[in-house]
């Protein structure tokens, strides 16, 4: 059989035995009519009155979308929601479109064109938040002595309506719903804290899991704290089109959403595996070598310890921020980076992906990585290897293997070791 390994807006075609475990995906039906659906749900949303009655009376709103790196369809999702702002009376001009860039750079130019369409950009007003200017957040609040730090256009708007895709996350369980305050508009010193090492070493801050994880926690107290009057939530397929839209309450449309995503994205395996075959989700989500770390940790989820991964990434934008090339880059080691990162007063940004590629490295024997935008240079400090030629690489590496995996879509997909049956 083939398997498409997701790179860049393309696939990496790799040829394996027929009886090859392929982790997929179900199919999710894309909605036949995804503005009709968004529609109805606006005006039929979960334990939430109709946006539009919301918006009476209402003399601003601020709408928060996710930034480039998250493949929302945006083109979709807006015309309907910021249409039925205005029907409900809120002037186009006090209308905010706030980019929820959370420490990434901003999106500007054709770039936001692309993301949102030529004419919304240029109805509207559209902000990038920028998480180390302090004169665009105030704080709000602390949560265990840290300040919360919250976007000014944000908690200034009258009416606070949040958008984004729910999906598997390795820290919150899933994306979307209040993560688009925390950290999506949140500071710098907000987002240490949710970054901080031992944040991220905790063993329930993982996909798909809700209860019991203090980054969902910290995120729902949050968003308690600042408020958010409504989300519009979608669930995209494998084919990047609209599978499900959860509108209303900020906490219980965003679960129904989270059902929805865990019963199709899900995988039960009854063994860990000692080869994983992944790739780090097609662009946007792998166009740096920091997002890349999502694919790792899933795959370090199901691989007995000293096994092998091979993940297929493009990287056409390198490995990521001059922070995290500069740990990427000087370390020379998990332990070194364990080290000297786990202490508070070292804490850099973007860190917390390097944490969770660092842990990867550490529990597998060796991880082998295509990316047509890394040199032998840039992985040469991490001690991956860069292999030209997936199909070569596996197939060198196939024999003497009983528990092989591959998961084309790589972090779409979230395996889980059933209990009982992890040796």
């Amino acid at each position: 059989m083939k398997a498409g390994l997701l790179c860049g807006e393309g696939t990496v075609e790799v040829e394996l035995p027929d009886s090859f475990p392929l982790l997929e995906m179900q199919e999710m039906p894309p909605l036949p009519d995804p503005a009709g659906a968004i529609r109805h749900a606006l005006s039929n949303p979960i334990r939430c009155p109709p946006l539009t009655d919301l918006a009476r009376g209402k003399k601003s709103a601020c709408v928060v979308i996710s930034d480039i790196t998250r493949p929302v369809p945006n083109k979709v999702l807006l015309p309907p929601l910021l249409n039925a702002l205005e029907q409900g009376g809120i002037p186009r001009e006090s209308i905010i479109i706030l980019i929820a860039t959370g420490m990434h750079r901003p999106n500007l130019g054709d770039e936001l064109a692309s993301m949102v369409g030529r004419e919304i950009m240029d109805r509207y007003t559209i902000v990038n938040h920028y998480c180390r200017r302090p004169e665009t957040y105030r704080k709000v609040d602390e949560i265990d002595g840290a300040p919360i730090e919250i976007n000014r256009h944000y908690l200034d708007a009258e009416l606070k309506i949040l958008t984004g895709l729910i999906e598997p996350h390795f820290y919150a369980g899933y994306s979307g719903g209040g993560k688009a305050i925390l950290p999506g508009i949140s500071s710098f010193e907000t987002m240490k804290f949710m970054h901080s090492y031992r944040m991220i070493d905790h063993p329930n801050v993982t996909n798909c899991v809700l209860e019991g994880n203090p980054f969902h926690e910290y995120v729902i107290r949050v968003t308690e704290r600042v408020g958010a009057d409504f989300i519009l939530n979608l669930v995209i397929n494998k084919e990047r089109q609209t599978a499900g839209v959860f509108a209303g309450h900020y906490d219980q449309a965003h679960l129904a959403g989270c059902d929805m995503v865990f019963r199709h994205s899900v995988v039960d395996l009854d063994g860990p595996a000692d080869l994983v075959i992944t790739s780090g989700g097609g662009y946007p989500l792998d166009a740096t070598f920091y997002q890349v770390s999502k694919a790792l940790i899933c795959a370090m989820d199901i691989l007995r310890e000293g096994g092998t991964v091979v993940v297929a990434c493009e990287c056409r934008d390198g490995l990521g921020s001059p922070e995290f090339c500069g740990i990427m880059r000087t370390v020379s080691s998990p332990e070194a980076f364990f080290s000297h990162y786990s202490d508070p007063a070292n804490l850099v940004l973007d860190q917390w992906c390097a944490q969770n590629i660092y842990q990867a490295l550490d529990h597998a024997g060796q991880v082998y990585v295509y990316s047509p935008g890394l040199s032998h240079e840039d992985l040469a400090k991490t001690g991956a290897v860069k292999t030209e030629d997936v199909q070569q690489t596996v197939q060198s590496l196939l024999e003497g293997r009983s528990r092989p995996v591959v998961i084309p879509d790589g972090p779409y997909v979230v395996g889980r070791i059933r209990p009982g049956s992890e040796v």
